[in-house]
């Protein structure tokens, strides 16, 4: 798998031509905050409505798929719950990934444009979130490229993280 960046801003988001976006959405936020709340806000608070409504909470493990275009340039926004924002840890972390991983699989999207679970309200750092998501891919072909959505410091972190380990791995 090929990891790329972008910024979490709607301008940058306008520029990538990916089938898929996968965000994260947090059980207790309302309105929805991050990439989501992004998303909320170019589809004039649909997402906030279906929260509203019950069709969706945000429990672990939860998958809520919408139409993308053509308020954005994407064919489907996939949303994955992450559950309450101070019960998320590293397991719940994987199980999220594992989550959107198989998703993503049955969907046979092989690029997405992606916010990690629980990044956007700094639930695990960017390089862990990285390592994490490479190890539950490993040898798999089913994911060639995705573009990880992180700021302009956690871009630099993951990057610097991952030359690190490379220069490790081959010492040894």
């Amino acid at each position: 798998m090929e990891l790329r960046f972008t910024t979490p801003e709607l301008k940058a988001l306008d520029q990538l031509g990916t089938e898929i976006l996968v965000c994260g959405l947090a059980k207790d936020e309302l309105p929805p905050q991050g990439v989501a709340g992004l998303v909320d806000w170019r589809l004039a608070g649909r997402l906030s409505r279906l929260l509203a409504k019950g069709f969706a909470a945000g429990d672990v493990g939860e998958v809520l798929l919408v139409p993308g275009k053509p308020k954005l340039p994407f064919d489907k926004v996939v949303f994955f719950g992450v559950g309450v924002r101070n019960e998320f840890d590293e397991s719940v972390y994987k199980t999220v990934v594992d989550r959107v991983l198989s998703t993503l699989q049955k969907l046979r999207a092989r690029t997405a444009v992606v916010e990690l679970p629980g990044r956007h309200f700094g639930a695990i750092r960017p390089e862990r979130a990285a390592d994490v998501l490479l190890e539950r891919v490993g040898t798999s072909r089913d994911h060639d490229v995705w573009t990880l959505i992180e700021p302009p410091e956690a871009q630099r972190a993951i990057t610097s993280h991952m030359i690190q380990e490379r220069r490790r791995v081959r010492r040894s």
